[in-house]
């Protein structure tokens, strides 16, 4: 095994680039950027470079980090987490998701009829019609589920040149979320929907609550916090497998905020900073996924899906920053809706925290959720539509 492939060495990496972003993200010119946005910039430029692995030569590992790493970090964020926190944002949060899964859906139809993919040799077009829209209102395990009910992952570089496109398309997005909340709210201001207890803190002091580290961190509350991490992975896990059409993800979130509630749990010191590495980790794969490579194999079929999906992405964001902006709702809610429907439930929360609003977390999570709940049949829709 060549050592790029080796864990221990991708491992090393990894957690080296989220040290550097996080020391980068504090210097003068980049703390508007911040980490997140910095460690998947980072992550796609090493793989790349052939430094780490990227997606057409990706490793189990980077499977482990997906199945494992982000539902635990975002386990460990939710342990922060009030229901108080729904009280503002819930329903601002789930209007705007619902305008967002319908601007999707609107791109992906736009982008059908004026490029016509299957009158340029994207076999299966209605298909991956299909696939961009699931992945595009509830994250790429959508895009999987479509790809596997007509066959396409079968076609192993179409497939390829499909996730390729997916997530350069996906990472900048992201990072896209991260940046124009300030922008709009520099030029367009609103008042943002804010849970009670962060109303008096600035943008800088919210962000700074929420990373830093906390005091008298003992060894039984990190044991204490992985027991709780992993034990309820593993229960989230059994009860999936047992209760076909539950997701694993909405059990595991509701144990986190069951947990969350308890006094002696909102005791424990570290949940914060160990979720938030896990999800730094998560990212940074996402970064490593950019893979040009992929793309340029596959020729002039490649530049029509990323033509496709840029069109698919641009209309979303269009229309869902559009239409928040006539409903003067909070730019931080539209973007981390907008989030939660191109990147996920996994991304939502950290868009959250790293543009400073740690109340917002829990209902991304909650909306990413119901979007990983109903791509996968809008997505099939979508694509019987079309054929």
């Amino acid at each position: 095994m060549p050592f790029i492939q080796q864990p221990l060495y991708i491992l090393t990496i990894l957690l080296l680039l989220v040290v550097f972003s996080e020391w980068l993200a504090e210097k003068k010119g980049f703390k508007h950027i911040g980490s997140v946005l910095l460690v998947i910039i980072f992550a796609a430029i090493l793989a790349n470079l052939n430094i780490i692995p990227s997606s057409h030569n990706a490793p189990a590992l980077y499977e482990g980090i997906f199945h494992y790493a982000a539902p635990l970090g975002l386990f460990f964020l939710l342990l922060q987490v009030r229901l108080n926190d729904l009280k503002l944002a819930g329903l601002p949060m789930i209007m705007m998701f619902l305008i967002g899964s319908v601007a999707t859906v609107a791109g992906v139809l736009i982008g059908y009829w004026v490029l016509s993919p299957q009158h340029h040799h994207v076999n299966l077009a209605n298909a991956v019609a299909g696939m961009y829209t699931g992945t595009y209102i509830g994250g790429s395990a959508n895009l999987n589920a479509v790809a596997l009910e007509y066959g396409v992952n079968k076609d192993g570089t179409l497939f390829a040149a499909i996730n390729a496109a997916d997530n350069i398309i996906t990472a900048i997005w992201i990072m896209m979320t991260l940046i124009l909340p300030h922008i709009f709210q520099r030029y367009f201001p609103r008042k943002r929907k804010i849970a009670t207890q962060f109303e008096k803190l600035s943008d800088e002091e919210l962000r700074n609550k929420l990373l830093q580290p906390a005091n008298n961190i003992h060894l039984s509350d990190i044991a204490i916090l992985l027991a709780f991490g992993l034990g309820t992975l593993f229960i989230s896990e059994q009860v999936a497998s047992y209760i076909k059409g539950v997701p694993s993800i909405l059990v595991l979130t509701t144990l986190a905020l069951l947990f969350a509630q308890l006094p002696f749990v909102q005791q424990l010191q570290g949940s914060r900073i160990i979720g938030f590495l896990l999800i730094m980790l998560f990212l940074a794969v996402v970064g490593a996924y950019c893979d040009f490579k992929a793309l340029i194999d596959s020729g002039a079929v490649a530049g029509i899906l990323l033509l496709w999906v840029t069109l698919i992405v641009f209309i979303h964001g269009f229309l869902i920053f559009s239409i928040g902006g006539i409903l003067k709702q909070d730019w931080d809610i539209v973007s981390i809706a907008s989030n939660a429907n191109i990147a996920g439930a996994a991304s939502a929360p950290v868009c959250a925290n790293s543009i400073g609003r740690p109340d917002l977390q829990l209902p991304g999570l909650l909306v990413g959720s119901v979007g990983n709940a109903i791509g996968t049949y809008l997505g099939i829709l979508v694509a019987e539509w079309l054929k």
